[in-house]
């Protein structure tokens, strides 16, 4: 038992290193040339998954949105959607670009419901998912600490050599 401490101390410290980095899709961007969302790194993404346009969860993450639009402006916050059926545009206040393929993103994010939202970082990273309907001050809190805390969770210290407690006699 006495040894073990030292190797859970370790894997604790290589989970911070793991960095869950977003699948990659592409989306019409200016000029409707195809934008990846590698292209975006240093901005964050909010990617909102629905069956389609009358998803009654997409209906109402975008009521909750337009509420705190400017507050995501001001962050340079890009909002993607993606259908698994059809390509209506997004009624909304808020710019929207729509995924090319909205069947493929979903099945790369593995949403098999009727909605996810997922909130990917400045980094690339996924910092959050769900598959329930956010309110913007949770999206704006997620946005506002995860990239930081996250990146700073990930940097690993050197600590120097870890030795084993010498037994008690």
């Amino acid at each position: 038992m006495k040894y073990v401490i030292p190797f859970l101390f370790l894997a604790i410290a290589a989970q911070g290193a793991v960095v869950r980095l977003a699948p990659e899709f592409t989306f019409p961007g200016p000029g409707n040339k195809a934008q990846t969302l590698h292209s975006l790194r240093g901005q964050p993404v909010v990617l909102v998954i629905a069956n389609s346009s009358k998803s009654k969860a997409l209906k109402k993450q975008l009521v909750w949105l337009r509420d705190l639009y400017q507050a995501f402006a001001s962050r340079k916050a890009v909002f993607i959607a993606a259908y698994k059926n059809g390509a209506e545009p997004v009624q909304s206040n808020i710019p929207f670009a729509l995924a090319n393929n909205g069947a493929a993103v979903a099945a790369a994010y593995g949403v098999n419901g009727d909605f996810a939202l997922v909130i990917i970082g400045k980094d690339g990273n996924i910092d959050y998912e769900t598959v329930n309907p956010q309110t913007p001050q949770r999206i704006r809190d997620v946005m506002q600490n995860s990239f930081e805390i996250q990146a700073a969770s990930r940097k690993t210290t050197p600590v120097g050599p870890i030795t084993a407690p010498k037994p008690q006699e």
